[in-house]
C-alpha cells in the first residue's frame, strides 16, 4: 500500500472514531412523558379559587420556572411559594430536579438553596436566576417525590415512608402527596412528630393550585 493510500485509511479511521465518540457522548433525549411532566409543572399557579370557597385554605401563589435549560441530565425548576399578599417574602424556595429512573417512574428530587431570599421574585425577572449555581444547592435526602402516570391526564406520587426528615414546628418527618395535570397541581404537605401526630400542614386535604400563566 502506498503512503498516500495509507494516509487516507488513517484519516477515514480517525473520522469514524470521532463520530463514534460523539454518538457515545450525546445524552439520550428525554422521553415525551418526562417532557410533558416538566411542561405541566412549569408556570404560575394560584390557590385563590380554593381559598374563596374553603376557609381551611389561604391564597398561595406557586411559581415553577425552568433553570439550566442547557443541561442534559433531566429538567431543573426553580420553585417559589408565597402568600398572595406577601409575594416579596416567599416562605418556601426550592429547586426540583426531574428525571425518569425507570420506564414507568419519575422522580422530582428536592434541593434547598443557599441564602434563598436573594433569589426571591427571580422567577419573574429575566436572567435573574442565571447567577444560581448547582453548588449553592443542598439535596433534601429522602424527600424526593416519586410519580407515575395516571392514564394520559395526570401524574401522581408521593414521598416514600418516613424518609423525609423535618424539624419544622416540632416535626420529625414530612409527607408529601401530589397530583399534576395540564391545568393544576394538587399538593398536600404535612409534618408529623415522632409519635406520628400531625403538627403542621393542611388537615382536610391538599392545596389545589390552578395554573394561571404557562
Amino acid at each position: 500500500m502506498s503512503f498516500r493510500n495509507l494516509l487516507i485509511v488513517f484519516i477515514i479511521a480517525g473520522i469514524v472514531a470521532l463520530i463514534a465518540c460523539a454518538a457515545q457522548d450525546k445524552a439520550p433525549s428525554p422521553s415525551a412523558d418526562l417532557q410533558r411532566l416538566a411542561n405541566w409543572m412549569t408556570g404560575s399557579f394560584s390557590s385563590q379559587e380554593q381559598a374563596a370557597v374553603d376557609s381551611n385554605f389561604i391564597d398561595i401563589r406557586l411559581q415553577m420556572m425552568p433553570i439550566w435549560t442547557e443541561r442534559t441530565d433531566g429538567f431543573w425548576l426553580y420553585v417559589e411559594q408565597a402568600v398572595a399578599d406577601r409575594l416579596e417574602k416567599p416562605y418556601r424556595q426550592r429547586v426540583y430536579h426531574l428525571t425518569q429512573p425507570t420506564d414507568t417512574t419519575f422522580e422530582s428530587a428536592v434541593y434547598t438553596v443557599d441564602e434563598p431570599l436573594r433569589f426571591a421574585g427571580g422567577w419573574d425577572k429575566q436572567g435573574f436566576l442565571a447567577s444560581m449555581t448547582p453548588d449553592s444547592l443542598t439535596a433534601r435526602e429522602g424527600c424526593s417525590i416519586y410519580l407515575k402516570k395516571d392514564g394520559d391526564s395526570a401524574f401522581t406520587g408521593s414521598t416514600v415512608d418516613r424518609n423525609c426528615q423535618s424539624e419544622l414546628r416540632g416535626a420529625s418527618y414530612a409527607v408529601s402527596e401530589v397530583k399534576i395535570t395540564e391545568t393544576q397541581v394538587y399538593s398536600w404537605d404535612r409534618g408529623y412528630d415522632a409519635d406520628a401526630k400531625q403538627v403542621w400542614g393542611a388537615e382536610t386535604g391538599g392545596y389545589v393550585f390552578k395554573k394561571i400563566i404557562n
